[in-house]
């Protein structure tokens, strides 16, 4: 891990060269993989390229503003963070310093069920960051009931249900490379899942690579509507789907009543062929226009134009991932911050030079498919 150097890293291309020299080859492996032949992972960057920007031009944009609110909660900028896990393999703080280098960027943090830090800690230690909690909803309903109380009182304020993974995908890279420490090591643990119950008790006194094996026969579980019907039913916090890549299925969620929905591919990581979330946003817009729930989008963002170009398209707000991570293994909280503010100062510039001066003022004709020119 580098220590102190986030201050020469002006680009997040910076970030990701420095972080894949210090990241250990097993981390880099862990946090840069992908399924198949990685054609959706990555697409799902490169498909912002063939949307192009149709600026306005000789429009007052002298006074700007880039804050908006999801879900009623206030936030100076509609970046935030998705849910990623293993934050240990990047810095020894995991994601307590993810926690504290989104709070100050005073934007959402999502933290994953799968983390190397318990909820409490990462409640406790971010002060009065905003909060969301990934959920996995694992065979043993008992995990699930804990995951929700837990993040009711460290005061997370919505739930964010991982809905496209009933199996886990086979990522043959991650499998060559990720070994040793990921499986072995205490401090990596899903802390999360390592409650009190007899078999977990048995996983834990076997070894960590038993709880690792527990823990991945947890997660795959294939899910119905029944299932999120009955999450809402144990909580009053409001329920975002993350995996929607049609109109279809987000008026299925919109007729489930959840607050709102991610448009995401899972990075890629689980499988292949699917499409890069950008293409399908129009579509899932759409679909539940009018029906009074947000959506955001979830991949492949690497730049303010990224972002500019989403919130045309209907996002709420964009969610990103992989380059938190890079932040994180270069400089810690810090690193966190500075990635944000990276995204942050390119979102205003593209902001302005467009013509506009707020999230609220991008309008949809701003920005078109390559192909309809």
């Amino acid at each position: 891990m580098a220590s102190n150097d986030g201050k020469s890293l002006f680009t997040l291309e910076d970030f990701r060269l420095r972080a894949k020299e210090v990241l250990s080859p097993e981390a880099w492996a862990f946090y840069d993989d992908a399924s198949g032949r990685r054609v959706t992972y990555r697409d799902s960057s490169a498909a912002f390229d063939r949307y192009v920007i149709r600026p306005r031009i000789l429009c007052d944009v002298s006074k700007r503003s880039l804050s908006t609110s999801v879900l009623g909660q206030p936030i100076s900028m509609p970046i935030c963070v998705g849910p990623t896990s293993n934050h240990r393999f990047a810095h020894p703080d995991a994601e307590v310093a993810t926690a504290k280098g989104v709070a100050d960027a005073n934007t959402i943090f999502t933290l994953s069920s799968a983390s190397n830090v318990s909820i409490a800690e990462v409640g406790r230690s971010s002060g009065r960051g905003l909060r969301w909690m990934q959920v996995y909803l694992v065979k043993n309903r008992q995990h699930n009931v804990h995951i929700v109380r837990e993040a009711e009182r460290a005061g997370f304020t919505a739930l964010v249900v991982t809905i496209d993974l009933p199996l886990i995908g086979d990522r043959t890279f991650s499998k060559k490379h990720t070994v040793g420490r990921y499986y072995d090591d205490p401090t990596l643990r899903p802390v999360n899942l390592a409650i009190d119950l007899p078999e977990v008790n048995t996983a834990i006194r076997s070894g960590d690579t038993n709880l690792r094996q527990y823990a991945s026969a947890q997660w795959e579980r294939p899910m119905t509507w029944d299932d999120i019907q009955w999450l809402k039913s144990i909580t009053k916090l409001p329920v975002v789907l993350k995996g929607i890549l049609t109109g279809e299925a987000a008026r299925e969620a919109a007729d489930a009543g959840v607050s709102g929905i991610i448009v995401s591919a899972h990075g890629g990581r689980h499988i292949d062929g699917i499409p890069a979330p950008i293409d399908v946003l129009s579509e899932v817009v759409s679909a539940v226009k009018g029906q009074g729930l947000e959506v955001y989008l979830d991949g492949g963002v690497r730049s303010g134009t990224d972002v500019l170009k989403a919130l045309a398209l209907g996002a709420r707000a964009v969610f990103i991932g992989k380059p938190v991570l890079w932040g994180l293994a270069c400089d810690g909280a810090a690193g966190v911050t500075t990635v944000l503010s990276i995204i942050r100062r390119e979102f205003d510039v593209a902001l302005g030079i467009t013509g506009c001066t707020s999230p609220r003022d991008i309008p949809a004709s701003l920005v078109t498919h390559k192909s309809r020119l």
